[in-house]
C-alpha cells in the first residue's frame, strides 16, 4: 500500500490509474479504524480493481463544543489494517492540504442536511458534503463506500451525488455489531465499562420497534423506542425518528418501510443506531 498525503500526487495516480479497464472503489474514513471500516474496505477489494482509502479529520463536521481535538488518531494501526485488507492507496492529506489559506467554498444540502443529525448539530452535515465532494473530485471513483449506521449521512450524499451529477455509485453496507448488538463507532472508545454497558439502550430501543413495525404505526414504534431509554440512567435521547430513508422526513405509514434512528448522549458522548423495516405485505 502506497500512502499519499498530496493532491497533486492523488491526482496523478487516479489519471494513471484510469488509463486502464479497471475500476476504483472509495471508502472515506476519519481513521480510528474498526470492524466496520473494514467491511468497507472488504466489499470495495471484491468489487473493484483498485482501491483507495482515506484517513482525514475533517475540522469542517465539527462543531465548536464537539470532540474535534480529542477524537481518536490512530495512524500507524489504522495504516497496518488498510494494508493488510489489500488497500492500493491510502490517502492522507493534512487540514491545510484540504482546505489552503483563504479557501471559502463549501458544498450544503440545506434541506436534508438540516434533519435528524444535522438539526442537533447545525453546519455538520455541510462539512460532510464539502470533504467528501473534494474526496471525490481527488480520487475520481466509480464506487464509493458507506456504512449504513451513518443513514442520514448516506442520504445527504446520494442526494449530493444526483444534484451534482458525480459519476459514481454509493454503496451503503450493513452496520457492524458486537455480538451483543453495539453499533461499531470510532466513539465507543470514550466509554467507560459502565457507560458501554448503558449504550445498548440504542439498539434495544430499535429491536423493541422493529418487532412492532409489522402491525404498529410510526408514533407507536416511536412511543416504544423512547419508552427504552426511560429509566436508562446516564444515557439522554436527542432524537427517536420513524422516517424515510431517502427524504429523512416523518413517514406517515409504514406501507413503504422506513428508517428506525435514533441518537443519545450516553455519558459525554453521543451516539447513533439506526434499523431498516421493510415495506409491509398487501
Amino acid at each position: 500500500m502506497q500512502t499519499v498525503t498530496t493532491i497533486r500526487e492523488m491526482q496523478q495516480i487516479v489519471r494513471a490509474a484510469k488509463r486502464g479497464s479497471g475500476t476504483i472503489g472509495l471508502v472515506p474514513t476519519m481513521g480510528a479504524l474498526h470492524e466496520g471500516h473494514l467491511s468497507l474496505v472488504r466489499a470495495a477489494r471484491a468489487r473493484c480493481t483498485h482501491v483507495i482509502a482515506t484517513i482525514f479529520v475533517n475540522p469542517l463536521q465539527f462543531g465548536p463544543n464537539e470532540d474535534f481535538s480529542r477524537y481518536p488518531r490512530t495512524f500507524e494501526r489504522d495504516a497496518e489494517l488498510l494494508t493488510s485488507e489489500g488497500v492500493d492507496w491510502l490517502f492522507a492529506p493534512s487540514a491545510e492540504e484540504m482546505y489552503p489559506q483563504g479557501a471559502q467554498t463549501t458544498v450544503d444540502v440545506p434541506e436534508l442536511g438540516a434533519r435528524l443529525d444535522g438539526a442537533s448539530r447545525p453546519g455538520h452535515f455541510r462539512g460532510v458534503a464539502t470533504v467528501v465532494s473534494k474526496l471525490f473530485h481527488i480520487t475520481q471513483p466509480d464506487l464509493a463506500f458507506f456504512g449504513q449506521k451513518d443513514a442520514a449521512q448516506v442520504a445527504v450524499l446520494r442526494r449530493m451525488v444526483r444534484d451534482l451529477n458525480f459519476p459514481l455509485e454509493i454503496v451503503v453496507c450493513p452496520t457492524v455489531r458486537e455480538v451483543d448488538g453495539l453499533a461499531l463507532s470510532s466513539r465507543n472508545r470514550y466509554l467507560s465499562e459502565e457507560e458501554r454497558s448503558r449504550a445498548l439502550v440504542l439498539s434495544r430501543a430499535l429491536r423493541k420497534a422493529e418487532a412492532l413495525a409489522a402491525t404498529g404505526t410510526p408514533a407507536t414504534l416511536r412511543d416504544a423506542m423512547l419508552s427504552e431509554f426511560e429509566g436508562t440512567d446516564g444515557v439522554r435521547v436527542d432524537y427517536a425518528a420513524v422516517v424515510d430513508p431517502d427524504t429523512l422526513l416523518d413517514v406517515s405509514d409504514l406501507s413503504r418501510g422506513a428508517l428506525l434512528a435514533v441518537a443519545a448522549w450516553v455519558g459525554s458522548t453521543r451516539l447513533i443506531d439506526n434499523l431498516l423495516v421493510p415495506a409491509r405485505e398487501v
